[in-house]
């Protein structure tokens, strides 16, 4: 909601203080729940590095399709249970796992090679 006033000195509508404390509040919000999803991605991709370590030791291969295909179904299952469009979950978890195939892809290349 703008005041009575359309223009300030800088040339941007007037903002009511009521509006710019709450985009603050949500604004606050948006970046504690960015920073934990940046920390949560960060415990997923230690495990999967684990993971990778263990399949390249065991000459077991870096993706596993029945697995990840179980897995983008179950995220499009819990995307449309949290009201989450299930195509941009199924879209992100994609890209989460080409991310963990190329690290364990890296893995086995590198497991020849001492630490």
């Amino acid at each position: 909601m703008t005041t009575s006033n359309p223009q300030t000195d800088t040339g941007k509508a007037e903002v009511d203080p009521a509006v710019r404390a709450e985009l603050g509040r949500l604004r606050d919000s948006i970046d504690n729940i960015d920073a934990a999803v940046v920390h949560m991605l960060a415990e997923r991709f230690k495990c999967t590095q684990q993971v990778g370590h263990l399949k390249a030791q065991h000459a077991l291969p870096p993706a596993d399709p029945n697995r990840e295909a179980r897995q983008i179904e179950r995220l499009r299952q819990l995307a449309e249970n949290a009201k989450l469009d299930p195509a941009f979950a199924e879209k992100f978890l994609n890209f989460i796992i080409s991310e963990v195939i190329r690290h364990h892809e890296q893995i086995a290349a590198n497991s020849g090679q001492s630490d």
